[in-house]
């Protein structure tokens, strides 16, 4: 169940920037496993808002995998600024934004277990016109780094695939160029911060056995272990943002168990 806070805080948010012909683009961000997806789709419904996600956008696996064969191998794996089609997602915002009582917009999907981007025909699609756009996503509103701290590995996936750096200053070139002119546009953001990093695995692995269907104890280790070192692409920016490298109108801290701690901090 959705706290009562977080669902009146984005209601308060798409009030805020509510004007005769605007649809208002509100942005949830927070680590893997924070519940913002679940916050996204909530208040979508309360408030007759779409609901898309920055998961929905990743570049095809094709696309990805031609990448990292252009640039640096870990760009075929999905996550980071670099691995999304920015294009799609602010062409279906604006399709959204332009949207009549009758319309009926399709909205991109992606497919984790496949790990590729669902056939179009195959897209969930919004009918009629939205109150807002909201849009969920792990890096919304994230600063680039300094390039001192872009000078030493993080984390073994670093030190193992990335010991010159190219795939991480190339992932915050493209979190200071395009993915911050996409950000700027977005009229609010709203952060769930979680307490610290350590716990995105537990929140992760608790994401990956609701998606197929198994109680979190029932996840296998050599699964947990994998997703363990899947998690160290999203490191470094998550704990960016945990440390106030985020741009944020609001923003929630969660406890262990993701209920809010009280009370929201005002834009950061």
């Amino acid at each position: 169940m959705v706290d009562a806070r977080l669902l009146d805080a984005v209601g308060a948010l798409i009030n805020a920037h509510a004007r005769p012909g605007h649809v208002p683009l509100i942005g949830i961000a927070g680590a893997q496993g924070s519940g913002k997806t679940t916050l996204a789709r909530a208040a979508a419904e309360q408030f007759g808002a779409a609901h898309l996600s920055l998961d929905d956008v990743y570049l095809t696996k094709a696309e990805r995998e031609a990448k990292g064969r252009a640039v640096h191998p870990l760009f075929a794996v999905r996550g980071p600024p670099g691995t999304h089609d920015l294009a799609l997602l602010e062409a279906t915002v604006e399709a959204l934004r332009a949207a009549g009582h009758d319309s009926r917009t399709p909205l991109p999907a992606f497919d984790k277990l496949t790990d590729d981007r669902s056939p179009k025909a195959q897209w969930p699609v919004f009918a009629g016109r939205p109150s807002a756009v909201l849009v969920d996503g792990w890096c919304l509103g994230a600063t680039a780094q300094a390039q001192a701290d872009l000078a030493a590995p993080i984390n073994a996936l670093e030190v193992e695939r990335d010991g010159q750096g190219v795939w991480r200053r190339t992932v915050n070139e493209a979190l200071a160029g395009p993915y911050a002119e996409v950000f700027a546009r977005f009229d609010a953001n709203l952060f769930l911060k979680a307490p610290s990093f350590d716990v995105v695995l537990d929140w992760r692995c608790q994401q990956e056995a609701e998606l197929i269907g198994l109680r979190p104890t029932e996840l296998s280790l050599e699964r947990r272990a994998e997703l363990a070192v899947f998690i160290q692409v999203f490191e470094p920016i998550t704990r960016h943002m945990l440390a106030g490298g985020v741009r944020a109108d609001l923003t929630f801290a969660l406890n262990l168990d993701r209920t809010v701690s009280p009370p929201a901090s005002a834009r950061s």
